[in-house]
């Protein structure tokens, strides 16, 4: 019914710069909050950035003042600027939406298949 498209992964070198972009599609009626998570190689996956429809905004620790979240609601869009990238930033990424498929509804949590960010020389 709904999915969630990521782009924009890839290979960067220590101190880079990546975009990272997710549309949603299919039925949707609203979508409350958009966010991006990762999951490192042993590790569980964790939170990076989610922003409300209301445009409120949460980062990870480790990842304030480098990462900036937004939002395109007009087009179901979130993306993910990621600045002076280090290699404990390597990890699958993972786009994350809460979506109503009708009026009154109740949201539905959904997953992009992930995009895979390696930061490395």
């Amino acid at each position: 019914q709904v999915q969630l498209v990521e782009s924009g992964g890839g290979l960067v070198q220590p101190g880079g710069s990546l975009m990272l972009s997710c549309a949603a599609s299919g039925s949707i009626f609203s979508i409350s909050g958009m966010g991006w998570y990762r999951q490192a190689p042993g590790k569980q996956r964790e939170l990076v950035a989610i922003i409300t429809n209301g445009g409120i905004i949460s980062y990870a620790d480790s990842v304030k003042g480098r990462f900036t979240i937004s939002r395109d609601t007009a087009k179901n869009t979130v993306y993910l600027q990621m600045n002076s990238l280090n290699r404990t930033d390597t990890a699958v990424y993972y786009c994350h939406a809460n979506i109503k498929h009708r009026i009154g509804g109740p949201n539905y949590p959904y997953w992009g298949q992930g995009t895979q960010v390696t930061v490395s020389s």
